[in-house]
């Protein structure tokens, strides 16, 4: 379905808990994709279905200007994306505090939701994701420029389709056109940040990564600026790892679920 969150149309898909007969009401997990070639998809075809089994109330939704979102011409920076989730949460009449999970960009809206709106969130889960700080707005800088340029080329999409099959370059092609026809490029870093010593996240922090991916290298210091952080790094995997060890994903998130829900019940 589509809702109005604020000044755009947002696309949403809920699963509900498949209920289990216990008492209360279930936790309830936000999905959070990545940026330019992703879309709520990438969760209704691995952690989606599997979490509402579990007796889990799952949100899935298009970010601003993907999938069957409204797709503004400006209006990028990392502040919309965080209003667009939390106007979510207030158009859908939900106030149980959300765990919210992320992939790659989608973790860093992640991280940025529970700086900014501590009481909505219960946990937090970046996977393959950067928190928003100096240091990741020059990266997004940097890479967000270059893919403008590159995939603007049809020889590049040409590569793409023959290295990496026509469904990529199919991707490939739309987030040409996501970065062509809007301010997406030039906003996002230049949207506001947290501190580098990551004081504003309250929340507990659980945090994914690939050993090859070049992200893992985050892990020292996100163990030592956050008291309630948990780490795991996959062996042998790159930055795909929702579609590639999913179901390890799955595992991991679920106990992390679990685990805080019995200690939000204690308290």
């Amino acid at each position: 379905m589509k809702i109005a969150t604020g000044e755009i149309t947002t696309h949403v898909q809920r699963l509900p808990a498949e209920r289990d007969g216990r008492r209360g009401e279930p936790p309830v997990v936000v999905f959070v994709h990545g940026l330019l070639t992703d879309s709520l998809a990438s969760y209704y075809f691995t952690l989606g279905p599997a979490f509402a089994a579990e007796g889990i109330d799952v949100i899935m939704y298009d970010l601003r200007g993907h999938g069957r979102s409204e797709r503004p011409a400006t209006g990028y920076r990392l502040e919309s994306f965080v209003g667009d989730l939390a106007g979510l949460l207030d158009a859908l009449g939900e106030t149980r505090r959300v765990h919210v999970v992320g992939n790659s960009f989608g973790g860093t809206i992640a991280a940025a939701a529970a700086a900014w709106h501590p009481d909505r969130v219960a946990t937090v889960t970046m996977i393959e994701s950067e928190p928003p700080v100096a240091e990741w707005t020059r990266h997004m800088a940097d890479g967000l420029a270059d893919a403008k340029n590159q995939l603007a080329h049809e020889e590049v999409i040409g590569w793409i389709k023959a290295h990496h099959g026509a469904h990529t370059a199919r991707l490939s092609r739309g987030a040409s056109r996501i970065l062509q026809t809007t301010t997406l490029a030039e906003d996002v870093p230049a949207g506001r940040i947290i501190d580098d010593d990551l004081a504003a996240i309250g929340c507990p922090l659980l945090a994914i990564f690939g050993d090859e991916s070049g992200l893992a290298a985050q892990v020292p210091a996100l163990e030592a600026k956050l008291e309630r952080c948990r780490t795991v790094i996959l062996p042998e995997q790159g930055h795909s790892v929702l579609v590639e060890r999913t179901a390890d994903t799955r595992d991991l998130l679920l106990d992390w679920i679990a685990e805080h829900e019995l200690a939000g019940a204690a308290r």
